[in-house]
């Protein structure tokens, strides 16, 4: 019997057409700042349904940006979960700001509104400025319900939709509400990392409908430089250009670009797909016992039981987490852990948190492990998988 090639938890999709639509833009006249990027926005945004887009590096970059441009500094307070890639604070600490964590719902793992709630109503306003939540594993936080609390409060929301292109909640009046559409959120970001849904090796994207922060988003872009007359102080010409303010070089190139825009013509596809290997490992799973699933958020669940789940991640909980960890590796399956929780990294640390702070986030952590999902697992790799969890937790 031939030996079982290793399957990872996530992998990239690449085709044909996204070999030869990279191929096309080598040959072209531009391989940065040319046609691709203003294309893959102009796409993008229509996707996600908000007026604005713009592609940066990477999904790092694009919360730095983010934090920029809402001004971010030493005297900001922003809320965010512990249960993320440690972007998603580390964008805060950049800016100089203060990051403060609140735990996680024990049913969704998504960032607790109530213990939110707890946080800037014990504090005067303007003591906290922002809050980060995370569609974690591309479960779809509710933000009308996280809106409401922050214009109580005056505080902006960065949505952190690494996770969830695709995605979405339902409102109060049973309206969806896609991720990153910008309804309820001042900024989201996105990643194009090879394990998303959207590969271009690296990248990112913003969106926004808040044109102010827009352009802002632009200039710090780019070395916080423009040329658009209608901003410019001065004009001398048509070589004239103006830096405003201190930016990056956080640009993302038209070849990253015409990978994204390729691979975003079959998204759906691939949403459809996650959707399904969610699907049968969920009827795997079912009634195994020592096997929980992390819940879908309510929100996230429409009247007729359609789910606006995005799957970048199928997670799991165990009582022995290291033990199915190993002994999947044994037989090449290749899960992985999200997340370590980001107050118990050393750097937070040394900024006065310890374990445990969020208890919540601590008991999710040891018992997680996330299977593969993504959209060219076979059905006789998905089943390997579950044959291998389940004889683990049989003999446990």
């Amino acid at each position: 019997m031939a030996e079982q090639q290793p399957i990872p938890y996530g992998r990239q999709h690449i085709t044909e057409a996204d070999i030869a639509a990279v191929v096309e833009t080598l040959r072209s006249d531009f391989l940065t700042q040319g046609p691709k990027v203003a294309a893959f926005e102009e796409a993008f945004a229509s996707y996600v349904g908000a007026r604005y887009a713009v592609a940066v590096a990477n999904g790092t970059a694009a919360l730095h940006l983010c934090a920029l441009a809402l001004e971010v500094n030493e005297h900001s307070r922003v809320i965010t979960t512990p249960i993320t890639f440690v972007a998603s604070a580390n964008c805060i600490r950049y800016c100089g700001g203060t990051v403060e964590f609140a735990d996680v719902d024990p049913a969704t793992i998504l960032l607790d509104i109530n213990h939110v709630r707890r946080l800037v109503e014990s504090k005067p306003k303007g003591y906290y400025s922002g809050i980060i939540p995370v569609d974690f594993g591309g479960n779809p936080v509710n933000l009308q319900e996280l809106r409401e609390l922050a214009d109580a409060h005056n505080l902006w929301i960065i949505e952190d939709a690494c996770h969830a292109p695709g995605g979405y909640f339902y409102d109060s009046h049973g309206e969806k509400q896609l991720c990153g559409n910008g309804n309820y959120a001042d900024l989201a970001i996105f990643s194009f990392h090879p394990v998303k849904h959207i590969a271009t090796g690296e990248g990112g994207m913003i969106t926004t409908n808040n044109e102010a922060l827009y352009q802002k988003l632009l200039r710090y872009r780019t070395h916080g430089i423009t040329k658009d007359p209608a901003h410019l102080h001065e004009n001398h010409g048509g070589w004239y250009m103006e830096m405003q303010d201190l930016g990056y070089n956080y640009r993302i190139s038209d070849i990253l670009c015409a990978l994204g825009l390729s691979q975003l013509q079959r998204a759906d596809a691939g949403l459809a797909r996650r959707r399904g290997i969610a699907k049968v490992y969920e009827q795997a799973f079912k009634e195994v016992p020592g096997i929980q699933e992390v819940a879908t958020a309510p929100a996230a669940i429409g009247a007729s039981g359609d789910t606006g789940h995005a799957y970048h991640l199928f997670i799991i909980r165990v009582q022995d987490r290291k033990g199915l960890y190993d002994f999947l590796r044994q037989h090449h399956i290749f899960a992985q852990v999200h997340y370590i929780p980001a107050h118990t990294m050393p750097y937070y640390r040394n900024l006065g948190y310890q374990k445990g702070d969020f208890p919540v986030a601590e008991h999710f952590y040891s018992e997680c492990l996330s299977l593969p999902m993504y959209p060219s697992l076979t059905a006789e790799e998905q089943q390997y998988v579950i044959e291998k969890v389940k004889e683990f937790v049989a003999h446990v």
